[in-house]
This record gives structure tokens, C-alpha cells and sequence, in this order.
């Protein structure tokens, strides 16, 4: 079934312990729909300005993901430059430029309203909640936010978690919008207002998923998965944004929600972060095959005994 993405499609210049680059691919709709791709059919809205060209867009068609929906606005395309330390959970803004990115208000085309599956990447609030509204008879829904949105645009964000399934941020995140510092007792607050589902990612540490009680009828126990020691990290960058579209996409290829379905969403969200780390920007995935995925998949069956 077709998955729609809405967020930020733009170029990063990223420094690591292992290289830099001045300015590659990247934005939060890039790295998922990549991931998902490889799962079923991914459409994307997003904004992008004149030096988004022939090249990048190779990089989406190459697989399949449907990018008509992108628009092409006079200007720049969202710039991010980070640099990471020692510690590749943290990186230090050196410059953000928005660019089109700006003025960016999500329209749905038409010829994407039958999608059954929607994930609001990180975005304004305003603009996921403008979208989850165009998009009303969603299957399922999915979103992500940071702490920019949480701290200064709270009201619009609770707005918004009331019309989501499932919501995908990092611990710290979780804890501060919870405003309870065990994450236990930060995941219960979290779904009464409104996620029937939380997942909650651990960066190297794998990825926790809270349920409502009752919801999608697999109760609410949660379920850890973890994440396979990788040596070396090259650039953490899209891990998080990888790790939502493996999960989404799973779902997304699935005829009904199970526990079962769930589980192994989370471990093929774990699969895809893992290999979007190993090289800088989307370098990995647009290299990567089903049958690398497959098989990484299966040593984390093993690694975890998943029957």
C-alpha cells in the first residue's frame, strides 16, 4: 500500500570523526523515503529550491519513490551543517539555513489522498496537523518531532499527537515533553494524549514501542528491540529518520496490525538505521539491496532469539 511522507527534502555539509562533507543530500523525507522504499510504494511532499537538480532527483528515482509531489520554489534548498565528536548521539549546529523551506505549506495532491499510510516528518506542528487534516481517511498515522517544538510550540504540538497513531522520538525527547524524567511513567503520559502507539529510540541502544492499553488489540505491553554493535559510525545523520521509514514501510506492506507486525517493524527500523550510518548521507541506502536487508535481519533474529 502507498505510504506518503511530508517534510523536508535539503543538503547537509556534516564533519565526523570520520570525514566531512560540504554538501550532500539529506532532510528527514529523504532518508525515510529511501528506507521505505524497499517496502512498498513511497510518495513525498516536500519543498525544494534551484539547486535541487537532475542528480538529486536520480537518487529518488533509482528507487521508485514517487516525487512529484515536491515542489520547486526560486531560492535555496533547506542547508544543515553539523558536526559530530567523540559522542555520535549529539551533534553541534554550525549553520541552518531554511531557504524555500521557509514558506513551506504542505498541499496534498490529489493523486495522493488514497494513500492509506502518512508520516509527518519533523516539521511545524501547524503544518503536520494542516496535513493529517487533508489526509482524514489515513489507515494509519505516524509522526516525529524534536525538542524546538516541544519547548516553544506546545499547544500546537498536543493538537497534533491527538491525530496520530504513532509517535516516533529519542529519550530525551520523550522525557521532555513528558516532563517526567523514567521513561516508563514518560511513555504512559505521552499515549493519554493521544498515540495509540510510542516508540521510543535509544539511538545505539536499540528502540523501546509503548502501547495504549487495548489499542490495535495487542495490549499494552511494550517490546524492546535492540540494534547491532556497529563498529564504526560513520555519520549518525538520518539514523533516526532511516529507523521511521523501515518501520513505517513494514507497516506499511502489511494487510493488518499485529504485536507480531509491530515487533518486526521495530526490528527492521533497527536494520535500516544500522546501515544508514555506515556511510555519509544517503550513500548506504541508495547502495544497499533487499537481500543485505534480509540478511541483517536475520542476525538480529538470531541475536535476539525473535521467533
Amino acid at each position: 500500500m502507498s505510504l506518503l511522507v511530508v517534510g523536508s527534502v535539503a543538503f547537509d555539509a556534516i564533519k565526523t570523526p570520520y570525514g566531512k562533507t560540504d554538501k550532500i543530500l539529506g532532510g528527514a523525507a529523504t532518508y525515510f523515503s529511501l528506507s521505505a522504499s524497499f517496502f512498498t510504494q513511497v510518495r513525498v511532499v516536500a519543498v525544494v529550491g534551484e539547486d535541487f537538480t537532475e542528480k538529486e532527483e536520480n537518487v529518488f528515482h533509482a528507487r521508485k519513490v514517487d516525487i512529484s509531489g515536491i515542489a520547486r520554489e526560486k531560492g535555496q534548498s533547506f542547508f544543515w551543517s553539523g558536526e559530530y565528536g567523540e559522542n555520535v548521539n549529539e551533534a553541534k549546529s554550525l549553520d541552518t539555513q531554511l531557504g524555500v523551506f521557509a514558506n513551506f505549506n504542505p498541499q496534498i495532491p490529489d493523486k495522493y489522498k488514497d494513500s492509506h499510510f502518512l508520516f509527518l516528518a519533523n516539521i511545524d506542528p501547524v503544518l503536520q496537523l494542516n496535513v493529517r487534516r487533508q489526509m482524514s481517511h489515513a489507515k494509519f498515522v505516524g509522526g516525529d518531532t524534536m525538542n524546538y517544538w516541544i519547548n516553544g510550540h506546545r499547544e500546537n504540538l498536543l493538537e497534533t499527537l491527538k491525530n496520530v497513531h504513532a509517535l516516533l522520538i529519542n529519550d530525551t525527547e520523550a522525557k521532555m515533553l513528558s516532563g517526567d524524567p523514567s521513561l516508563a511513567r514518560a511513555a504512559q503520559k505521552i499515549l493519554k494524549m493521544g498515540p495509540k502507539a510510542l516508540v521510543v529510540k535509544h539511538g545505539e541502544y536499540g528502540a523501546t514501542v509503548f502501547f495504549e492499553e487495548g489499542a490495535f488489540g495487542i495490549g499494552r505491553h511494550p517490546f524492546r528491540a535492540p540494534t547491532l554493535p556497529i563498529e564504526t559510525v560513520t555519520d549518525p545523520t538520518g539514523a533516526g529518520d532511516s529507523f521511521a521509514g523501515g518501520f513505517m514501510g513494514y507497516i506499511a506492506s502489511q494487510e493488518k496490525l499485529t504485536r507480531d507486525i509491530f515487533k518486526r517493524a521495530m526490528f527492521y527500523g533497527g536494520v535500516m538505521g544500522s546501515f544508514a550510518v555506515e556511510a555519509f548521507g544517503t550513500e548506504r541506502l541508495q547502495k544497499l539491496t533487499r537481500e543485505e536487508i534480509d540478511e541483517r535481519y536475520k542476525v538480529f533474529r538470531e541475536l535476539t532469539h525473535l521467533d
